[in-house]
C-alpha cells in the first residue's frame, strides 16, 4: 500500500496479483473503507486507447475521471481498476475487433465474429479484492447490471446502484447505444432523462 496524490484527491494504492491469470489489479482508496458499509465503488476495466490515449471511440477516459473526481470528494470512496483490456479480450483482440466495427459490425458482433462472447470480463477478483479491503457492502457506481450480477454471486452486498453515464459524442454514441440495445446496460440517450455535460457524471442513487 502507498500514498497516491492525485488531480481528483488523495488516494492509497493498493496492489494485487491474481494467481488464476497472472495479471496485476490496483484499488484506489479514499478515506477509510475497511468494516465500512455502503462505500461508493467504481470498478473500471482498463482501456489503453481510452484511459491513456483519449480515443472518442468509447466513453472510458470520461468514466474514469469521473469516478474518480466524485470519489474524491466523498468522505470515503473506493475505485478498482481491473486489467481487464477490451471487455477481457485483450488489446490485439479488441484491436482487431476495432477493424471489424470499421467494417459495420457493432461492438458484440464485432466480439462474436472473433470468436468470443460479446463480453468476457470476469469480477470474482473484484470480488476478492473488496473481501480483502474488509468492506462490508458497496453502493456501485455502474450502469451495467452483469456487474452487480457476477459480484452478488461473489458473496458481495451490492445496496444500491449509482448511474454512471457520461453525454456521448459523434463518435461513441453508436457504442453506447449498442451498449443499451443489446447488453442491457442501463443507459438512455434518448432525451428521457437530463444528460450531464461531456465528462460528468450522473449520480443518482437508486436500489438495486
Amino acid at each position: 500500500m502507498a500514498d497516491l496524490p492525485t488531480r481528483f484527491g488523495r488516494f492509497r494504492l493498493v496492489a494485487f496479483w491474481n494467481n488464476r491469470d497472472g495479471k496485476e489489479h490496483v484499488a484506489m482508496v479514499h478515506g477509510d473503507v475497511m468494516g465500512a458499509d455502503d462505500v461508493p465503488t467504481r470498478l473500471h476495466s482498463e482501456c489503453l486507447t481510452g484511459d491513456v490515449m483519449g480515443s472518442l471511440r468509447c466513453d472510458c477516459r470520461e468514466q474514469l475521471e469521473a469516478a474518480l473526481r466524485d470519489l474524491g470528494s466523498r468522505e470515503r470512496g473506493l475505485l478498482l481498476y481491473l486489467r481487464q483490456e477490451g471487455r477481457g479480450i485483450g488489446l490485439i483482440n479488441k484491436v482487431r475487433a476495432y477493424a471489424l466495427q470499421d467494417g459495420g459490425l457493432d461492438t458484440v458482433d464485432a466480439n462474436l465474429a472473433l470468436g468470443f462472447r460479446d463480453d468476457e470480463r470476469d469480477y470474482a477478483i473484484a470480488a476478492h479484492m473488496l473481501v480483502s479491503l474488509d468492506v462490508r457492502s458497496i453502493r456501485l457506481m455502474t450502469n451495467n447490471p452483469d456487474k452487480i450480477e457476477q459480484l452478488e454471486q461473489h458473496g458481495i452486498r451490492v445496496s444500491a446502484r449509482i448511474p454512471h453515464i457520461m453525454r456521448p459524442n459523434e463518435h461513441n454514441r453508436f457504442y453506447l447505444e449498442t451498449k443499451a440495445a443489446r447488453s442491457g446496460h442501463y443507459i438512455d440517450l434518448n432525451g428521457k432523462q437530463h444528460l450531464p455535460e461531456q465528462g460528468e457524471p450522473v449520480i443518482v442513487l437508486e436500489e438495486p
